[in-house]
């Protein structure tokens, strides 16, 4: 059953079921049920925009660069809303931080797994990654799963919020529908130190991997991949609710899947190398 028909499922309406209970049953999160949108101003979101594609081209502008650029361009605003909208958008400069999403002090981070290591077949190292999607009168966030290797987006998510419910439901489908991989890497936001994450992790039996801070080229594949989602689509379109934004989000990574051929992988999609390699 697609997405949007489980959706569709979930109702209020029903006294002896919570909306959280429906959520669970048709396994949907209750946060990308809502799809609630952020109380921005018309001028922030546009700044947001701004940033976020600048930030494509340029992720090693802090606030103060991001500032003196966004002011050459025309944009009368200070560095001091600069800096809060580029945290709410989870960017900062690449040798500072890890970019994703703040850390949590109290979560445990784990040690960096993939140095000098070969990665030459599928379910040896998966990633994952949360990027910011951009509405008409708000924002979302999306978090995929990626198989490093045959570069294959194995499941993915939307939300409103950056907590770390619809990260786990993202890894959850993936494990269910591709098996296992041996290594799991992430940067080290929030959601991934998270004891949810990492216990779902732990418990299937998966090495954790996280980036060092300010390692964000260990994640380089899956930020390939934002940017040809947002140039590609994203960019392309103004989603009205996270309903629209859920169906052609959907229907480019399938395209990107299935039909995208890649040059590193001798212009094959990543789906045929990930079947081919796994049938092998």
């Amino acid at each position: 059953m697609s997405r949007d028909r489980r959706k569709a499922l979930v109702s209020g309406e029903y006294s002896r079921l919570s909306v959280a209970c429906q959520c669970e049953l048709v396994g949907i999160s209750r946060s990308s049920h809502y799809y609630t949108a952020k109380g921005e101003s018309e001028f922030n979101l546009e700044l947001m925009g701004r940033i976020d594609r600048q930030y494509l081209e340029t992720p090693w502008y802090g606030s103060r660069q991001m500032a003196r650029h966004l002011r050459r361009d025309g944009v009368s605003t200070g560095r001091t809303r600069i800096r809060r909208l580029m945290r709410l958008l989870g960017l900062q400069a690449i040798y500072q931080k890890p970019r994703t999403s703040r850390p949590n002090e109290q979560h445990r981070v784990y040690p960096y797994l993939l140095r000098d290591l070969v990665i030459d077949r599928p379910n040896q190292v998966w990633c994952a990654d949360i990027t910011y999607i951009p509405m008409r009168r708000g924002f979302l966030y999306l978090v995929a799963v990626m198989d490093w290797h045959t570069r294959a987006v194995l499941s993915w998510r939307l939300s409103n919020t950056m907590e770390s419910g619809f990260c786990v439901e993202a890894l959850r489908e993936a494990l269910s529908r591709y098996g296992r991989p041996e290594i799991f890497n992430t940067d080290q936001g929030s959601q991934f130190t998270s004891e949810e994450f990492t216990t779902a992790l732990i418990d299937a039996g998966i090495r954790i991997s996280m980036d060092g801070r300010g390692r964000w080229m260990d994640n380089v594949f899956i930020e390939r991949l934002w940017r040809s989602l947002k140039y590609e689509c994203v960019y392309l379109r103004e989603f009205a609710t996270g309903h629209d934004a859920d169906r052609e989000i959907g229907v480019w990574l399938d395209y990107y899947n299935t039909k995208r051929p890649h040059s590193s992988l001798a212009d094959k999609t990543p789906m045929e190398v990930y079947w081919e390699t796994m049938a092998a």
